[in-house]
């Protein structure tokens, strides 16, 4: 069986993600656990230029790469290099999105078990200040020569990795390599036992930056799968490298039902505002239903945005939702769909076609008939039902509880497996109140309607 082999990596390029940016220099050392066997290194013009915040931080200029080849003329040789061999780099990520993004817009398919300098000398070598190339260097007393140039860091990462293979006591490095392994994938600084701790269950989880700060949320009906999924490519995007360099640490809370995880999702982002995450940070509510009489007496209602000091008698986030619930007010109180201005066309009223006008639009119905109705659908929307969503518990001696008060969220919890419903108060013991919002209303309405026998009236 042949010796493993590693390719000790390092590259400079003209910005922190390869989506939109290049190599500019790259050194590649071939390692055999002993003596660096082969080494591959050059300058490279990125086809771009170089900002001058990068030039002062490597000394690589444009002048410098203006001669040197570009990516498609080595991309061979690096491919032959890298295949067949582990790919070590500190912060390995950062590195292996940079070159198989480029070798993969020349039609090489790099696919290779990878290490990470960071991760490991954080198991190995626990309780230094810092894990940066150079302030690790500094702690282990290893010399770097040219700082920030390809070269000198991938040498420097040479005599880093062999103190690390010297001092892996506890089997480190060929955890890393396991197949199952999170390490090559987690981000460099989140702690793998963070990983192992997660459940195969229901629930949400949080990502936190280094100050331990949240920075996403995000819901799953497998936490360890899903925040599994998260790591298990290798985006070169610029918003997939940040994410990467941000994150921390990893925490979670389980829930019983995938409803809950969602519910208590929707609470987290609105509570917490995280950086990553993108839906839901939306303003709430902002569409309503208006009621107002026309010059003929009539009552109309009408879908409008929701603005400071209006009084709407029903609130939503999106318009769609409004057109949902006046439809089915229509067809419950026999509703015009032209004075709810849902057919706007001069033809003929669909309501009267389908039974649902009787002829209001028209004026072949009074005022005061049809009005009746459009109270009657109001007091509907003013008095919606309070009732509880039952389900399965975290353990077999409970049942899991979602409270819904007057049409309105009031929070969750679980209820002892015998409990007697008797009232709102009996249960509220039991509940931790949270706040409500429109996505949850959404939630609650669609789970609701497609499963009735998980809801108990109050």
């Amino acid at each position: 069986m042949n010796k493993a082999m590693y390719a000790i990596v390092d590259i400079e390029t003209t910005g922190s993600y390869a989506a939109a940016n290049g190599i500019t220099e790259i050194s590649i050392q071939v390692f055999d656990g002993e003596k660096v066997i082969e080494q591959f290194e050059t300058l490279v013009n990125p086809g771009k230029t170089i900002p001058r915040y990068i030039q002062a931080f490597t000394g690589i200029t444009n002048e410098m790469v203006a001669d040197a080849p570009y990516f498609e003329e080595i991309a061979e040789k690096v491919f032959t290099v890298l295949q067949g061999n582990i790919f070590v780099a500190h912060n390995v990520n950062f590195d292996y999105s940079f070159i198989k993004s480029s070798l993969a817009h020349f039609g090489y398919s790099l696919n290779v078990k990878k290490l990470c300098t960071v991760r490991l000398a954080r198991q190995i070598f626990p309780g230094f200040p810092s894990y940066s190339l150079g302030n690790l260097c500094h702690s282990l007393n290893i010399q770097i020569k040219d700082r920030h140039r390809a070269g000198g860091d991938a040498s420097a990462t040479v005599v880093l990795f062999q103190k690390l293979l010297n001092g892996d006591a506890k089997g480190a490095i060929q955890s890393a390599l396991n197949r199952h392994s999170k390490d090559a994938v987690l981000p460099p600084a989140v702690p793998k036992e963070h990983f192992d701790a997660l459940p195969h269950s229901p629930g949400i989880y949080y990502f936190h930056d280094a100050k331990g700060k949240v920075v996403y949320v995000g819901k799953a009906k497998d936490i360890r799968s899903r925040v599994n999924s998260h790591f298990s490519n290798n985006s070169d995007s610029k918003q997939k490298q940040n994410f990467l360099r941000t994150v921390h640490a990893i925490s979670f809370q389980q829930t019983a039902t995938e409803l809950m995880a969602a519910i208590l999702e929707s609470t987290e982002i609105k509570r917490l505002w995280p950086a990553f995450n993108v839906s839901q940070k939306k303003p709430e509510e902002l569409f309503g239903i208006f009621v107002y009489e026309d010059q003929n007496g009539y009552m109309r209602l009408a879908i409008e945005k929701k603005r400071k000091n209006s009084t709407p008698i029903y609130t939503f986030h999106y318009k769609v939702d409004g057109h949902g619930v006046l439809r089915k007010l229509m067809k419950e109180f026999s509703l015009c769909p032209k004075l709810c201005f849902m057919q706007t066309s001069n033809d003929a009223c669909v309501g009267m076609d389908e039974g649902h006008c009787n002829g209001a639009c028209e004026k072949k119905e009074l005022p005061s008939l049809y009005n009746d109705r459009v109270l009657q659908a109001i007091s509907s929307l003013t008095k919606r039902p309070s009732y509880v969503v039952l389900d399965k518990g975290l353990t077999e001696d409970e049942v899991s509880c979602i409270m819904v008060v007057q049409g309105n969220f009031f929070g969750m919890g679980y209820l002892p497996k015998n409990f007697e419903i008797t009232s709102e108060r009996a249960i509220q013991e039991y509940i931790t109140p949270y706040k409500d919002n429109s996505t949850i209303r959404a939630l609650l309405s669609s789970f609701a309607n497609a499963n009735p026998e998980r809801i108990k009236m109050l």
